[in-house]
């Protein structure tokens, strides 16, 4: 058992739904075999736990452990292509390194680096895009389980408009994916999703073999990429002309449901947004990506008037990095910015969208997102080191919401000295 005594700031309460910031300045986290079993006063947890561990954290902020919704696994050495819209940008910089995890010692390379930079981010849970090759994906999920994240990942499949090396057949793909499944879905904190790439790169029967995964298969999950970029939205119509739309591609199949996360979704009909929000599926929203590929903004506040659930995706590597903070605080700018009219933003709202938002998502808030009773204690630590700007930052902060603002605004992977799950150090 352990006390960890901190500044603690967390969103348990929604705040596009009225909740505010929940920060206290010197409380008592109880940690007894991972799972938060008391929050109260320093006092009370040593008279009740006398024997305890105890951990000072008072030099720093503690967190909750970040939530990745959108984060691929082979595009770690892609990250800092830049000038490219989408399909220029798959075709020249992401699909020629992803054709390299056929190589398993190049993926087992690969996943170290990959499960490093989401530690070393604070990232605890992430819905991750796995590889073409199942061999890799096994790889991932075997180095995954060694260092203790929970990660959701699986096939990716495509069978069109993508190098060869990289393309499956429905038969193909099934058994792969089945494979995969009975190995590590359910395994300690691993989970399995079905992952069509895009349906610019898959076509109905495909897309229909992973909607017969779902069904054969109760408690998987469902990722893939919607509405990103225009040219690939009209690309999709001519692949799938029995389509309404681009999201039906996926509905039709039986891939849409609450289960199912869906990345980007910058340029939304009025009709997807409705089903989406009907269905309960989630957007992982990824704004670095979207400034880098010049895709858009993201229609923020047309999907929260639609009742569509929104948790932030790093999207590496057509995002810039595996942080977080950095997701946040370009949230910020592009709603700022955006013409239509964007969503003013408050740190709480980006703590809330790095945490217990991706948890709602990837359906752990019942375990994790915030550091309430109950919950298991992932969390991260910011603790920057005396004198850096963050440091000053929060020295000089005139109220908790200027504290969190500043540690968006100004942290990076190196103030986060200590992250944890399920109460056990995975960085530190």
């Amino acid at each position: 058992m352990q006390i960890f005594r901190a500044r603690v700031f967390d969103t348990p309460a929604d705040p596009f739904a009225g909740g505010t910031l929940r920060s206290e300045s010197d409380t008592a986290l109880v940690v007894d075999s991972g799972r938060i079993v008391a929050r109260t006063d320093f006092s009370t947890a040593r008279e009740r736990h006398p024997y305890a561990e105890v951990v000072d954290l008072r030099t720093g902020v503690l967190l909750p452990g970040f939530v990745d919704t959108h984060v691929h696994f082979p595009q770690i050495r892609a990250i800092g292509h830049l000038g490219r819209p989408l399909l220029d940008w798959l075709d020249q910089c992401a699909l020629p390194e992803e054709a390299k995890l056929g190589d398993d010692a190049y993926a087992r390379a690969l996943a170290g680096e990959f499960l490093t930079g989401l530690t070393s981010a604070g990232t605890t849970s992430a819905m991750v895009f796995g590889s073409h090759f199942g061999s890799a994906v096994d790889i991932l999920f075997a180095q995954a389980a060694e260092v203790g994240l929970r990660i959701t990942t699986g096939l990716v499949t495509s069978d069109r408009n993508l190098p060869d090396i990289l393309l499956t057949d429905v038969d193909r793909s099934v058994r792969e994916s089945q494979e995969l499944i009975d190995r590590w879905h359910g395994k300690g904190r691993l989970r399995f999703a079905v992952t069509p790439r895009f349906s610019f790169s898959a076509g109905p029967e495909l897309l229909a073999a992973g909607g017969q995964l779902v069904a054969d298969n109760p408690g998987i999950w469902v990722t893939s990429h919607l509405n990103e970029n225009r040219d690939e939205v009209a690309g999709v119509a001519e692949i799938h002309p029995e389509a309404s739309d681009y999201l039906d591609t996926y509905d039709r199949a039986g891939l849409l449901g609450r289960q199912t996360i869906l990345a980007h979704n910058v340029h939304p009909t009025d009709r997807e947004l409705g089903r989406m929000g009907e269905a309960g599926a989630a957007a992982a929203h990824c704004p670095t990506s979207n400034s880098a590929l010049a895709s858009g903004f993201f229609p923020l506040r047309r999907h929260l008037d639609a009742g569509v659930r929104v948790a932030l995706g790093s999207d590496v590597g057509a995002g810039t990095g595996f942080s977080l903070l950095k997701e946040g605080v370009q949230a910020y700018f592009m709603q700022q910015l955006d013409p239509a009219g964007g969503v003013p933003l408050t740190s709480t709202h980006l703590l809330h969208l790095a945490t217990s938002a991706g948890a709602g998502a990837l359906g752990l808030d019942e375990t994790v997102g915030d550091l309430s009773v109950g919950k298991r204690f992932d969390a991260v630590f910011v603790d920057p080191a005396a004198g850096q700007p963050l440091d000053v930052g929060l020295a000089h902060a005139e109220s908790d919401e200027d504290a969190l603002a500043k540690i968006f605004a100004l942290g990076t992977p190196a103030d986060l000295t200590r992250v944890w799950v399920d109460g056990d150090l995975v960085k530190g």
